[in-house]
């Protein structure tokens, strides 16, 4: 059987529009299904809208925030080297994944969303029955894909993401380019989220796997792995 191959997207953005805060990929969010992806053997290509520098949002790396997953990839050289050096999206936009991940933090909110080579890669990747999974701020990257019959990919689609009132706390509400929440149910998705604010919540829905805020990212790994799972036993 082939190698399984995943793409993962960060962003390039490191600076709110405002200028008043840094931010960037939120580190966990890259780490979790990163690792997942590396203990199995399987191959990762990060790659971001206009490659290279990968900056990560600082928020991301406190005590409370980064834990043993993140700090054990933050310590590794060659890691941050594999942050440092990320392809450019369009370098490999003709390449085949049977998983594309977008990350989230903050800085996707500006480069994902109207990002044409990112809305390509992923309406192939669905439209293959291949594996799309988000987490966070990085569903913003869904919201404008359209399929080829001209839908939006996540009309009527079982969905989550960053909601509005964790926006509220953690006190970005007046920083961020737009309310993700709004966004994601404007384009007609089935929008849900915990029940608790800042808890793990993943959704699935046929090959689309979301996940909505950071303290998903565990969880998010273990289910595109058993979802992935399911897609290599199809093919045997």
């Amino acid at each position: 059987m082939d190698a399984i191959n995943f793409l993962i997207v960060v962003t390039n953005v490191k600076l709110y529009a405002s200028g008043n805060y840094p931010t960037g990929l939120w580190l966990s969010e890259l780490t979790h299904i990163y690792d997942a992806a590396k203990e199995r053997g399987y191959q990762v290509t990060v790659a971001s809208p206009s490659g290279g520098d990968t900056p990560v949002d600082p928020e991301s790396l406190k005590f409370f925030t980064l834990d043993r997953t993140s700090k054990k990839y933050w310590k590794d050289t060659a890691f941050r080297e594999i942050l440092k050096k990320a392809k450019r999206l369009k370098e490999i936009e003709n390449e085949n994944f049977d998983v594309v991940y977008l990350t989230g933090g903050h800085g996707t909110m500006y480069d994902f969303p109207d990002n044409v080579v990112l809305q390509n890669i992923i309406a192939k990747q669905y439209e293959k029955d291949k594996i799309v999974a988000a987490i966070c701020h990085g569903v913003g990257g869904l919201i404008n894909v359209r399929l080829s019959d001209g839908n939006y990919l996540i009309k009527d689609k079982k969905i989550t993401g960053y909601n509005w009132f964790e926006e509220s706390l953690a006190r970005r509400k007046n920083e961020v380019p737009f309310n993700l929440e709004k966004a994601l149910k404007e384009r007609g998705s089935d929008y849900e989220k915990a029940i608790i604010p800042m808890t793990a919540h993943v959704v699935v829905d046929g090959n689309l796997i979301t996940g909505q805020n950071p303290f998903s990212s565990k969880k998010m790994a273990k289910v595109v792995m058993r979802e992935l799972k399911k897609q290599i036993a199809k093919r045997l």
